[in-house]
Parts: C-alpha cells; structure tokens; sequence
C-alpha cells in the first residue's frame, strides 16, 4: 500500500515536484498508520526522513478528508528548528493549496495577531507558545483550537526527557477538550532504547497505536569511528585544522564556552569556522546555519543545539571533542554524516584529557554492545501540576475549589490527592485566594509570577540570567554576568560566536555590554553545562580501566594513554569498589563508579549513619576532613542495603526548580527523593565487595 494510499495531488508532487523516485523505508511504513488515524512514534537517526515521514500523509488526511482551519500543530523544543523547518513545511503545503504559520518568541505581535485572525492549516511552535496563546486573554481559544485533527511532535526524546514533556501533555489534553475530540499525536525521534514507553507516555497509553523504526543504529562496516587522544584543546584545534580539508566538517563540544574557545583557536589557523550555540542571536544563528549550508571546505563549531534536526546540509565529517554523556546522543551526532549516496557515517573522537578518553571508549564499548539509553520522564511532575493549576485559573478567570483536575490528571497520571494538597498548600502560602468557592490569583503568585500579564506561566523553567551583548545596531547574542569579571585583565575581552571582543561600555542595570571587534582570544563564561552520568556508563568507565582490551577504534595515542591509565589506577577493581586515603591530601574517597544519582543516595545515607560527606561526583564520594579509612570502613559496614529504600532525604540538596515555592516540605522531599538520588542502584552499589587502601 503505502505511496498508493497517498492523496493524488501528494503522489503527484512527490515525483515530479520534490523530484523523488522512491520513498525512503521510514516514510513507505508510516503511511498506511498515519492515514488510519493511528498515534505513532516514528524512529530514524538525524536527517532520516522523518519531517516527511508525518507531514506528507498527515496533508494526505488533510485533502481527503476536507479539514479546515487549524488542524495541524506541528510542536519543536527549539525556536531554532522551527525557524529552519518553516521555509520546507511552508513549501509542502503550497505545492496542495495549505498554509503554514510561524508562532514563537522571536515571532512579532503583528505577526501573531494575522495568525490569531486568519489561522493557517499547519502552525509550528513550542510548548511555551501554546500556553501563552491559552491563558491570554485575547486568544478566541474554541475558534482557534476547535478544528485540530493532528498534532506531530518533533525530537518527542528531547521533551520526554524533562518537565517540558510534562507541560506539553497537559496543554494537549486542555486544547483536546477545546477542539471536542482527541487529535492524533505522531512523535519524531532519534534511536531510544525503550521506544514503546515514550510511546505509551506520550498518548498517555491510549490504544490504537505502534512504533515504526525501519532503522538500525549499531556498529555496520560501512560506519568509520575513531578514538584518538590529543591532549588539550589547543591540539584538537590544531588536528581538525588538519584534517579533511576541503570537506564540511561538524565539530561538537559539550559546552558553549568550549565551543567558543575552539571556534577562535581554528579561525586562527585561517580555517573557514562557524560557531552555532543557543547564546547566539537568533539572527546570529541564521546567518551561521546559511553561511555553512552553502560553503564547502569549512568547519561549524557547535554544542548539542545541532544535535537536534537543523539542516546545516550535506556533511562530510563530524568531529567530537571530549565525549557526550550518553550513547544515545552520541547516535544523534553520529546520525548527521551519511546522507549521500555512496557516502557513509563517522565520527572522529578528540579526547583533551584523560577522563574525557576513558568515557569516549565506555560510551563506544555501550554502543558496540548494542546498548542505548532508555528515556525516562522525571517521576513526581509536582510542579509542572501547580503551574497548571494557576495557568488554568488564568486561562479561565477563576476555578472552582473543587478543581477539575481531569486534563492533568489524564496528562500525568498523578492522583487527585496530590492536586488537592498542592492546592491547600498554595492557599495556605497566598500563591491562591479562595473567594466564594472559587480560586483565583493571588498576591504571591501576582508578585512572583504577575509580571509581562502572567507570562511567567507560559514556561515550566527558568530562563537564566544572561547579559546581551550588542555591537552598534547588531545584537550578537548573551553570556553569563560571570564573563566580565576582571580577574585582573584590562580591558575586559570576551568571546561570541568565536570572535573575540573588548567591552567598551557594561550597562549592568539594564544587562546590555557594548563591544567592539578585536584581534585576540577571549573567554566567555555559561553556567549550568555539567551533566551527570549515569550508573551504565560509568560502570562503563571502570570495565575500561580494569580491562586489558585494545578496541580497533582506538588510535594508537589512545591506545598508550589509556595503558597508561591502567596502570597508574588504583581506585578501580572490577566488579568491586575501592575507598582509598588520596596521596598527599588525605582525602579519603569511595570510588563507586556509581553515577552522580546513585553517589546522591550514598551521601545521605552516610550522613543519616552520622558520617559527614565533603563533595561526591560521577564516580566517588568524598569524606569530610581526614577521615581514616579504617573510620570509613566501619561506618559503611553499618549500612544495610535494604535500609536504602527508607531513605529519607532529610538534607535538601541546592536545586533550582521554577515553582518550587509552590510545593509543601513533604512534597519537596518527594521530588527530590524521586529525581535527584538513584536508590536501587546505591543499593547495589552498598551490596559489592569493597576494598581499602590507604595507611590509616
């Protein structure tokens, strides 16, 4: 069936129109699904067909059956997607006689008011978009909402993987009480490791539904990776400088401030370089995405925003600098290359130090393994259900103090009771009034979140406190306050979209720098890149450092580095964990390898046991002062594993959560209990054999 199923008019543009002989697997399997009305969650790596995977049949549905008005959302986590997307989608639906519409935060009021008026067959947008058309008030939501029939969900693992998702799956449950009926949800997505439960949490286990995923994501022969170690970053500049020239090549890093440092670094080498990161402008990163479509032998430097699916064009080469977190983000970089005809995937590690080489070959081990990582929603939504709770009351003027719960309740599948107990906290707290029976506003909520007509609702996370950097008329993007500490340098020079300029004038009251251009390096500072790891891969990390395994795809730099590190080791036991005293510091740490949740659940057990921690991270936890080791070994032989699911989460760690205000102390130490500390895994972690070294 498939290509013959499609409405005439799609048949005929596909061929001779979009030119195209045949459909790709992915797309020929989601035809037939997507016509029936079924919800499907459709896999592929990067570029792999998916966008017209869902919007061809969907426009197919569309002409057949006769929809008018909006009857499409076609929902992205990035404005920088949308914006890349528009120009196709808006193509597509040209060639049928369609309209597409724009609608997000960079998008102009006069824009929007056409949109609101005249709304177009198709709309790409964001989450927070939605709910800001939802609970303003001058939004016709019955008129503008009540024609749905699809919504797809593009990079659906990028949403299911935070708060966000949460958020999205209340706003369509609230729009499907509008439109009158439940529209069919197709999500996008890159290789995941258990498909059929983001698709199950994204229709909220509704039947009539299936996963189509004609790919495969494994080691093939025609797939070229590479793990080399050079050391510092000043030589991977100077080895991607080097190698490939004449190709396009896509280098990622895992933070902004790297990127841009990396950026500057080949730039003087006079290679072609770009730089693509979400501090840049929007128009910034425009002209970047523009400028390295149409460019051939060149370089664009970029973090995980281009993980996602932004067309920057057909790439030759993707480079990595240090590694990614997890296997499954490794899969999307690797997913970019490999588009051609006759071309095939790669990916070429640059390890700038040890640890960043040990990772690099736990997350290729994983990867050969056949492993990929499953996509968890956070447990306990507690305060996406409070921002909700005022959105809706928002949205329609009041509430009764019996709150119709049903749309969150269908969207989390949290119980009433905790709708009702974050309501009478929220009452208690003044974020609501009760007036006669019914719930409004009230002067908490007014004073936190009132601001700009309440839009601090539209989001379920904090935007963070950056500063705009502008040269003349041109904004060129944000960095964090921190970039223009002193530090003794005069004048104060920074770096943005790997250029490097002097700051001629800092407006700090209104967070606005003045620059100018200049030939020199700088550094910029962001706040919030580190990531934690999890149990696997860092179980990954000790198996390498206690293997004597040499991978092919180990250069023999890496190779002599990682022998190196194997034999200097001595906090690293298979299948074991070490606590050792630290040479010359004293310290005494337990090296669990255990991952930052699960060093979170041994910290408080410590501390319950009457220990005191210092600091843990992704692969130990540190004791306070000079505890001996003979001390530490008695006081973690009083821990019982099966105490651990007791834990009781007394020490609240230092997290920033948006409505967190809204939350009781009881339902705060649920959250963090939930999210924060991994406790079967610290369980396993108590129950393996433990070895000590150290002299006291």
């Amino acid at each position: 069936m498939g290509f013959d199923r499609l409405h005439p008019s799609i048949q005929h543009h596909i061929v001779n129109s979009l030119g195209w002989r045949q459909l790709r697997p992915l797309q020929v399997d989601a035809v037939d699904p997507i016509l029936d009305g079924v919800n499907c969650l459709l896999i592929a790596p990067t570029a792999g067909g998916k966008t017209e995977a869902a919007v061809l049949p969907v426009l197919s549905r569309m002409l057949d059956e006769g929809w008018d008005g909006l009857s499409v959302l076609y929902v992205c986590p990035l404005r920088a997607l949308l914006n890349n997307l528009e120009a196709r989608l808006s193509f597509y639906c040209t060639l049928v006689g369609r309209t597409c519409g724009l609608w997000h935060g960079d998008v102009g009021q006069a824009s929007r008011s056409a949109i609101l008026r005249n709304p177009p067959d198709i709309l790409l947008t964001t989450p927070e978009s939605l709910e800001a058309m939802l609970i303003s008030h001058r939004t016709d939501r019955r008129f503008f909402f009540g024609s749905l029939r699809s919504v797809i969900i593009d990079e659906v693992h990028s949403f299911a993987g935070d708060d966000r998702g949460w958020h999205l799956l209340t706003l369509l449950e609230r729009i499907s009480d509008l439109a009158g009926c439940q529209p069919q949800r197709i999500g996008l997505s890159a290789t995941i490791g258990n498909p059929k439960d983001i698709l199950a949490w994204m229709t909220r286990n509704r039947s009539h539904d299936c996963v189509i995923s004609p790919h495969a994501d494994g080691p093939t022969k025609t797939t070229e990776v590479q793990l080399d170690y050079v050391g510092s970053v000043e030589n991977a500049a100077l080895v991607i400088s080097r190698l490939n020239r004449g190709e396009k090549r896509l280098v990622f890093c895992d933070s902004r401030a790297q990127a841009e440092k990396v950026a500057s670094l080949l730039r003087a080498t006079g290679t072609v370089t770009f730089v693509n990161h979400s501090s840049l402008s929007v128009d910034e990163r425009r002209q970047t995405e523009r400028a390295f479509r149409e460019s051939k032998d060149c370089v664009i430097v970029a973090t995980s925003t281009l993980e996602l699916g932004i067309d920057v064009g057909d790439l030759d080469r993707v480079l990595q600098i240090d590694a990614p977190a997890t296997v499954a983000s490794f899969l999307q970089r690797l997913g970019r290359t490999g588009r051609r005809a006759n071309s095939h995937r790669n990916c070429l590690f640059l390890a700038t130090h040890s640890e960043s080489l040990i990772r690099a070959a736990a997350l290729l081990r994983l990867w050969k393994e056949g492993f990929v990582e499953e996509l968890l929603p956070p447990p306990a939504p507690y305060t996406v259900i409070a921002q909700q709770i005022m959105a809706i009351i928002r949205q329609d003027g009041g509430a009764s103090r019996n709150f119709d719960d049903s749309t969150v309740l269908r969207a989390t599948g949290e119980p009433t009771e905790i709708t009702r107990q974050l309501i009478t906290h929220m009452l208690e707290s003044d974020l609501l009034f009760e007036d006669s029976g019914i719930l409004g506003l009230g002067p908490a909520a007014e004073r936190l979140y009132g601001a700009k007509h309440f839009m601090a609702l539209a989001s379920v996370f904090d935007t963070p406190l950056l500063c705009q950097v502008i040269c003349g008329a041109d904004n060129l993007g944000s960095v964090h306050p921190l970039s223009f500490a002193k530090f003794g340098q005069q004048p104060i020079i920074i770096s943005l979209g790997g250029r490097a300029w002097e700051v001629t004038h800092l407006d700090r009251k209104r967070s606005i720098a003045h620059v100018v251009p200049i030939d020199a390096l700088g550094k910029s500072r962001w706040l919030g890149e580190s990531v934690p790891l999890s149990y696997r891969v860092c179980r990954a990390v000790r198996d390498i450092l206690t293997g004597e395994e040499i991978d092919p795809m180990w250069s023999r730099r890496a190779v002599s580095e990682i022998t190196t590190a194997r034999s200097e080791i001595i906090v690293a036991r298979a299948q074991a964990t070490v606590v050792s005293s630290e040479p010359g510091t004293g310290q005494t740490k337990w090296w669990t390898f255990g991952g930052l949740k699960a060093n979170a659940a041994l910290a408080e057990m410590i501390t319950r046991e009457g220990g005191s921690v210092s600091a843990f991270d992704n692969y130990f936890v540190e004791f306070q002062g000079s505890s001996p080791v003979h001390t530490v070994k008695t006081l973690l032989e009083a821990i019982i594993p099966s105490q651990a699911e007791q834990l009781p989460t007394a020490a609240t760690p230092s997290i920033k959560v948006k409505f967190w205000e809204c939350l009781s102390a009881n339902h705060q130490k649920d959250f963090i209990k939930a999210r924060y500390v991994d406790i079967p895994q610290a369980s396993a972690i108590l129950s393996e054999p433990r070895f000590y070294s150290g002299n006291r």
